[in-house]
């Protein structure tokens, strides 16, 4: 199992509504994110100055991007986020996080 944690930031004018929205995500998203392999998904907020770590564990990070991109529901979702980052240029949100490397896991 493939372990990802990324990082992509956000807005601080839209932190409130970035975190409402992911209060009621929409089922049909949530399906669609367990259909393409993610699993064990968190995404975590800094309030401080807007960064946000997700971390997920799939069998493989490409395969399960693929899977997403095949989703009408992930256009969607991913155009109704997008006005809450910061230096996407011109990528979605699925697109544009940057992948962090894993140093160290307690096993």
């Amino acid at each position: 199992m493939q372990r990802v944690c990324f990082r992509l930031q956000i807005r601080k004018d839209k932190m409130d509504e970035y975190v409402r929205r992911h209060s009621i995500v929409w089922p049909e998203m949530l399906a669609a994110l367990s259909e393409t392999g993610w699993t064990n998904y968190s995404l975590f907020l800094d309030r401080n100055d807007g960064t946000l770590v997700g971390y997920l564990e799939t069998p493989s990070l490409a395969a399960a991007k693929a899977g997403m991109e095949k989703k009408e529901i992930n256009a969607k979702w991913q155009a109704e986020m997008a006005e809450f980052f910061v230096a996407l240029e011109g990528k979605r949100p699925d697109e544009g996080f940057l992948e962090l490397e894993e140093v160290f896991h307690l096993n």
